[in-house]
């Protein structure tokens, strides 16, 4: 079921992400969307809103012995023409991630989106002042996390499942990286490219398009940077009212 919605709204992500035919970024025709321009130094708004994932700790390190890269087609080395898609599935059981490499994101990788899949795929978008190259744009970075569907168990979670993304989304970067490390050798400029991160959700609060600069510095993003002070103060002001009421309970028992 999950799955069967996060294909529809991956299609309408395609088209809420693509520019007017001026070059200027169009309107969105994605429902409910909201659309936040940011860099690598600003922090979501909705961060705060999910106080227990928060306690899970810092970002997972990437470790790259833990990374496999398969490459589409009969040639498992032989890597797919550019602009490429990827695909990074995680274990939970091993921690080992995988990166499949392809030249488009297909249905049928849509119909069998996992609950921690990441979509990623370059996309050429158009520029204000005419751009550059052959498309006359520049190349952008889009990323495309599953936080509910329309079960409404999911949308529980969907706080949660938005903080987690937000915080291990550098590791599915470092593991682009890393694992198509041929690609930006080549074409070192591709570092430059703006990150666009694409939060599927049922709810209207979730379902959000977030910038997050470029790529070099998505990459080193750290959600927890600065803020352990912040998110320890919170966790003790909540503990002090909660002992307050435990207290006012058992003055009336």
């Amino acid at each position: 079921m999950a799955s069967r919605s996060a294909a529809l709204c991956f299609s309408a992500a395609a088209v809420a992400t693509t520019t007017s035919t001026t070059g200027c970024r169009s309107s969105s025709s994605r429902s409910h969307v909201l659309v936040v321009c940011c860099d690598s130094t600003r922090r979501s708004d909705l961060l705060p809103s999910s106080l227990a994932a928060k306690v899970l700790g810092a970002p997972t390190t990437f470790d790259a012995a833990k990374l496999t890269v398969q490459f589409a087609g009969q040639d498992h080395q032989r890597r797919p023409a550019f602009p490429r898609a990827y695909t990074l599935s995680h274990c939970d059981f091993t921690a080992n991630l995988t990166l499949a490499v392809s030249r488009i994101i297909t249905i049928d990788q849509l119909r069998r989106w996992g609950p921690d899949d990441v979509f990623a795929e370059w996309k050429e978008m158009s520029s204000c002042s005419g751009g550059r190259g052959g498309g006359g744009g520049e190349m952008t970075l889009h990323l495309h996390c599953l936080v509910s569907g329309r079960n409404p168990l999911q949308g529980l979670a969907a706080g949660f499942r938005y903080y987690v993304f937000s915080k291990e989304l550098p590791l599915v970067l470092k593991a682009v990286l890393h694992g198509d490390g041929a690609l930006f050798a080549d074409r070192p400029e591709l570092m430059e490219a703006q990150v666009w991160v694409n939060f599927h959700s049922a709810s209207t609060k979730y379902n959000r398009i977030e910038c997050w600069g470029p790529l070099r510095e998505a990459a080193e993003r750290n959600l927890l940077e600065g803020r352990l002070n912040e998110l320890q103060s919170e966790i003790t002001k909540r503990r002090r009212k909660w002992n307050i009421f435990n207290a006012l309970v058992s003055l009336f028992l």
